[in-house]
């Protein structure tokens, strides 16, 4: 016995069209018109979209950053994801220094095998470049992962030099790899966030000053030259900017391999009002690169619209803001600097510590925001509702888009004959107030603290399997499988 989806109207990137979709197994087997539900369970989709399943190519789950490690995991992270619409997402396995690129994507396989709840992929971040690490980087494909990602930024940490970044985008090239970077100048940035420190600018807001927009431009149009010299796809992370966004325009001009992405919070926080806010508010919105201008609004606006941009993802990587409960650092102690992170586990009032590590110093603000949940709900009523964007661009930018650029297309992405059925039932009249209050992920507050939004997912299915019904959770740990991604994607 299979499932019908009936009534409803199916969105996708190229069509918005009344149809019945039949689900058996795993997969989609027919769409069409007046289908009989016969053995079937029938979903009665009327007055409904049907959507495929959202899938988000930028998260950090369970991330070591910045002296804590990021809230969300493999269990909760997923299940958050699942309310907002998301059924897939691609996270980021971080090289070891010192170590192999095995090494790094072992430690992941550790933080997701027999948890994960929705399905999921790796990008393979490179930190330490040898020889050895640059004969490993082909045996990735063998992994089923074929995109790399390069941190121009974050000096002494993981940024990576212009020889680094050319060597390996030569050895991408040869693979049919993608190479993916975070395009911000970090010798600049380590230039001047110690002269503001210096001069008693210590406050959240001054994380914008250090990162400021030349610096993104600059790194983003010498990764779009290499690029073009290797012929590598190249796919600019997290775009924030006009001078970012310009720099991207000229290389797809001149016919270059690149393409890029921006994030949820890049749309509607600013400067002033957020990193801005009194005492030490704003650092909850302390991501890189920084949240801009209302200006910039308006220029990601028009870069999702012409097609200068094929993606919007997240960044999600959140951290407690009032964070540091429990007695962590007894356990610490007491375990001679052994895994604290197991102490929530024995005590339900504990929080790891979070964006209180930077008060006093905005560079040891923990970096990242929350939203995975947000993601589809907020782009809905911003971009649809407004009439910014079509249904069908929405579906693009959130689901098809991204499974193609990053090898997962036709399986994921859409909803098609053979696909798998990750399919959201939408609600485009239901509405939905956000709050941290009522939100699934594991952080104390929310980038879109009382937003209403209409438009959201009723019902979510991953796979033919009912993960989400209304607000209750029918998912479980270990259901969510790892998706092998193929090389010689196709470039937007």
């Amino acid at each position: 016995m299979g499932t019908l989806f009936k009534n409803g109207t199916v969105i996708t990137a190229s069509d918005m069209v009344q149809a019945d979709v039949l689900v058996e197994g795993e997969i989609v087997t027919l769409i069409g018109g007046n289908l009989e539900a016969g053995i079937h369970e029938l979903v009665d989709c009327a007055g409904k979209y049907l959507m495929p399943g959202g899938i988000d190519v930028h998260t950090h789950l369970d991330l070591p950053f910045g002296g804590t490690i990021s809230n969300d995991d493999f269990d909760v992270g997923h299940m958050a994801a699942a309310f907002g619409g998301t059924t897939t997402h691609i996270d980021f396995v971080v090289q070891p220094i010192g170590g192999s690129l095995h090494d790094g994507l072992e430690t992941w396989w550790e933080k997701s095998r027999d948890i994960a709840q929705i399905d999921y992929a790796f990008h393979m971040a490179v930190t330490d470049l040898n020889e050895a690490v640059m004969n490993e980087i082909p045996t990735m494909i063998d992994e089923g992962i074929t995109s790399l990602k390069l941190f121009m930024a974050y000096k002494n940490v993981f940024m990576i030099d212009d020889a680094t970044l050319f060597n390996t985008m030569r050895v991408a090239a040869d693979n049919g790899m993608i190479v993916m970077v975070h395009a911000e100048n970090g010798d600049v940035e380590a230039a001047l966030t110690p002269a503001l420190l210096a001069a008693g600018k210590t406050d959240p807001v001054w994380h914008a000053s250090s990162r400021p927009p030349e610096i993104e431009g600059e790194a983003t149009n010498r990764a779009v030259v290499m690029s073009g010299l290797t012929g590598c796809p190249l796919y600019v992370v997290h775009m924030t900017c006009e001078s970012a966004i310009d720099a991207l325009r000229r290389g797809r001009s001149l016919g270059y391999p690149v393409m890029g992405e921006t994030c949820v919070q890049y749309f509607f926080l600013t400067v002033d009002d957020h990193l801005g806010a009194p005492g030490f508010e704003g650092a909850k919105y302390v991501c890189s690169p920084p949240i801009r201008s209302a200006q910039d609004h308006g220029i990601l606006w028009g870069a999702v619209r012409d097609g200068t941009l094929q993606v919007v993802s997240t960044d999600h990587c959140d951290f407690w803001y009032d964070g540091g409960h429990g007695p962590w650092q007894e356990w610490n102690e007491r375990t001679g600097g052994a895994d604290w992170v197991g102490y929530e586990k024995q005590d339900p009032t504990y929080r790891r510590p979070g964006k209180e590590l930077g008060i006093g110093n905005f560079a040891k603000i923990p970096n990242g925001m929350p939203g995975l949940e947000d993601r589809m709900m907020v782009m809905w009523e911003s971009g649809v509702n407004s009439g910014r964007l079509s249904p069908s661009r929405f579906a693009e930018l959130c689901c098809s888009n991204p499974a193609k650029i990053f090898g997962m297309y036709p399986r994921k992405g859409t909803i098609a004959v053979g696909s798998d059925a990750d399919i959201l039932v939408w609600d485009p009249q239901q509405e939905h107030k956000i709050s941290a209050e009522t939100h699934h992920m594991r952080v104390d507050y929310n980038c879109y603290e009382g937003m209403t939004v209409k438009g959201v997912p009723v019902q979510v299915y991953q796979r033919g399997r009912k993960l989400v019904d209304g607000d209750q959770w029918l998912g479980s740990n270990g259901a969510g499988q790892f998706i092998p991604r193929a090389a010689d994607a196709p470039v937007l």
